[in-house]
């Protein structure tokens, strides 16, 4: 089977706040998404997508992104993938986002929401889909150290590339 759908979605942390999105829609208990979405043909990379939705989203911008976790759904014709990063908010600006979503009232509400980043505070919500939410209460640790850890940097002065002899 071929990869028909990708997206990219966000463990988005702002100090040690979880940053979610609150979905309502008519007549269906109120649940909650990670920020993102679909990889779109002008996306140069599956990160690239992640910070376009981070901007549509939210008007906001990511000071880090790491890939963390991958979710594999069966899809008519496909498998779809979601690549999962754990990631920085920089900053957030609601009055700027301009995802198409927001001028459709028939597709329910999206309230940006932030939680503590815990286990128990993810398990009181109904975060979807449920393996991202597994995933994100039973690595609170890692995925912080994920974030906090230093990038090395390797000096690019001199090429250590010889030829095979």
């Amino acid at each position: 089977m071929s990869i028909t759908r990708r997206s990219a979605r966000a463990i988005l942390l702002h100090g040690d706040e979880f940053v979610l999105i609150k979905r309502t829609k008519p007549g269906r208990e109120p649940y909650w998404v990670t920020v993102g979405g679909g990889v779109e043909d002008e996306d140069a990379s599956i990160e690239d997508a992640l910070h376009r939705e981070v901007f549509e989203e939210l008007g906001g911008k990511l000071s880090r992104a790491e890939l963390v976790f991958l979710i594999t759904d069966s899809l008519d014709g496909g498998v779809g993938v979601q690549h999962i990063f754990a990631a920085r908010l920089e900053r957030m600006d609601i009055e700027a986002r301009t995802g198409s979503e927001f001028d459709k009232p028939e597709r329910g509400g999206y309230e940006v929401v932030r939680i503590p980043f815990t286990a128990e505070a993810i398990r009181q919500i109904k975060l979807m889909p449920p393996e991202l939410a597994e995933f994100a209460a039973g690595n609170i640790e890692a995925i912080t150290a994920v974030l906090d850890a230093q990038i090395a940097s390797v000096p690019v002065t001199q090429t250590a590339i010889r030829p095979i002899e």
